[in-house]
């Protein structure tokens, strides 16, 4: 005995899977979006610096050159003590209004004055600003300029020009305030960035619950189906692709429930069918030990029993063939041939029946008509048609013949006159088993299996059957094959039947 199949228990849910994604993708995208922004803004608040200092430049240019026009306070080289602190004096105005330390420094790069003595260490300004200055270029740099800045500064420089002197201007703000400005967007941002991961795992939740709910209820209708409860079926609801999931689901399921309730139908058909030749043949042998039959009597009730045993052999050999038609077990070997020699041969070999019967049979009319089948197929079918139009004619009744081409098919008719099938029978007339007394072919003396039969080996030959009947007056079964082009196979033949 096989041990039961445990559900692992490493595996997640379709919700737990589902929200980890979207977490994932959403946590992706919003590392990515702080660094994009993170950059950008340090590109933005540099260039802002730059202008900034800049306009510093400037106004602090422009002070110098009124001064300097005045006489007052500006003039390079600084000719004194006194001189360098009315120059100190007026750039202090800018490093008061805009924060920014402001220093000059000669052509050999000596800083002459500074407005913060606390954020300068010393030295000269490099020779390489010297020469872009020299160029007529501002400058725009970062970092503590070769040592002359304790720490990390942005800075502005250009070369400054009065009374026929020259030397150079630079403005320069601390860069501990891109760091602050940085802290303060990332705080920002980190706010935000919960209130989004609060918000859409919410919804995340809310969307996984609105997937998993009719997938838990296929599995359920699933489950249901696999204890064998066939009426199970699962709710045509949520999205389009989980709806048709749920119809093709319940479309099987309705197809197992016919194949089961078919089942059950084909098993009780077949005890009712095996139970009544042997209930007969046991109540006619026992009759004959027991006495109850006299001796003389023996050789006609044996007989019976020899019909009934025969009867017992057709319906088992019937539902074998059925077994092994429908499982594929049998081949079919198709070939061009005269649909007429088969219509023939099947008369011929009834005509002392129909003749006893005094049947007229009309139609018989050959005409060279090729078809594409296996021989012995459509040789049952046919058998199996005429047989039931020769027991249910009645006397001086007729069996009407058509056989006709219509497209790539080819089209048998079988028609005779008699009581015909009921309107009611009529759509059951190819199930197995099915009987109605007064239908053609659908005795209580036949086994109910030779029309399915017949529906069988006409559908694996290709082609279509059906019946047509009106009540009290005629009946007609038709079938089409597939027909010869030209003495050849047909290009849309079957390969294999």
């Amino acid at each position: 005995m096989s041990a039961p199949v445990r559900k692992c228990r490493c595996r997640r849910t379709i919700g737990g899977e589902f929200f980890q994604t979207i977490a994932s993708v959403l946590l992706v995208g919003l590392a990515l979006m702080c660094g994009i922004q993170t950059a950008m803004s340090t590109a933005y608040f540099v260039r802002e610096r730059q202008v900034s200092l800049t306009a510093v430049l400037d106004g602090a240019t422009a002070m110098s050159e009124r001064f300097a026009a005045q006489g007052s306070i500006v003039t390079l080289p600084l000719p004194d003590e006194q001189a360098a602190e009315n120059t100190r004096s007026g750039f202090e105005l800018f490093n008061t209004s805009s924060g920014a330390v402001i220093f000059v420094a000669d052509l050999d790069g000596n800083v002459l004055l500074h407005t913060s003595s606390d954020a300068f260490e010393g030295g000269k300004v490099p020779e390489k600003l010297r020469r872009e200055m020299d160029a007529g270029e501002d400058v725009f740099i970062q970092g503590k300029m070769d040592g002359i800045f304790r720490s990390g500064f942005y800075i502005a420089g250009r070369r400054l020009e009065m009374d026929g002197n020259a030397g150079y201007l630079f403005a320069a703000t601390p860069m501990n305030a891109l760091a602050s400005y940085v802290g303060d967007m990332l705080s920002m941002f980190l706010v935000s960035a919960v209130a989004i991961l609060i918000v859409c795992s919410v919804l995340c939740m809310l969307l996984a619950r609105r997937i998993t709910v009719p997938i838990e209820q296929i599995s359920r209708a699933a489950r249901q189906l696999g204890s064998g409860d066939f009426t199970a079926r699962a709710p045509v609801n949520g999205c389009e692709e989980l709806a048709d999931f749920a119809t093709t689901f319940n479309n099987m399921a309705g197809r197992l429930q016919n194949i089961d309730n078919s089942r059950g139908q084909f098993m009780g058909n077949i005890a009712h069918e095996l139970r009544t030749p042997m209930t007969s043949i046991k109540g006619f042998i026992d009759g004959m030990l027991d006495g109850t039959i006299p001796e003389s009597e023996y050789k006609r009730y044996l007989g019976i029993v020899s019909q009934e045993t025969g009867r017992l052999a057709r319906l088992v050999q019937n539902m074998l063939d059925i077994t092994k038609l429908e499982s594929g077990e049998v081949k079919g070997h198709p070939k061009v041939y005269d649909i007429w020699a088969t219509l023939t041969d099947v008369v011929l070999s009834d005509e002392r029946r129909i003749e006893d019967g005094k049947i007229d049979i009309q139609g018989m009319d050959p005409v060279r008509t090729m078809v594409y089948a296996d021989p012995d197929f459509v040789h049952q079918v046919v058998y199996n048609i005429v047989d039931n139009a020769i027991k249910f004619t009645p006397p001086d009744g007729v069996i009407h013949f058509d056989v006709h081409r219509e497209g790539p098919m080819v089209v048998v008719a079988i028609e005779n006159t008699g009581d015909g099938i009921s309107p009611e029978a009529l759509p059951f007339v190819f199930e197995r088993f099915y009987k109605e007394d007064r239908s053609r072919g659908l005795n209580t003396r036949g086994s109910g299996l030779g029309l399915h039969i017949c529906k069988v080996l006409i559908t694996l030959s290709g082609g279509q059957i059906k019946a047509e009947s009106e009540e009290g007056k005629w009946c007609r079964f038709t079938f089409t094959l597939p027909a010869a082009e030209n003495g050849k196979q047909p290009q849309n033949a079957k390969s294999a039947v």
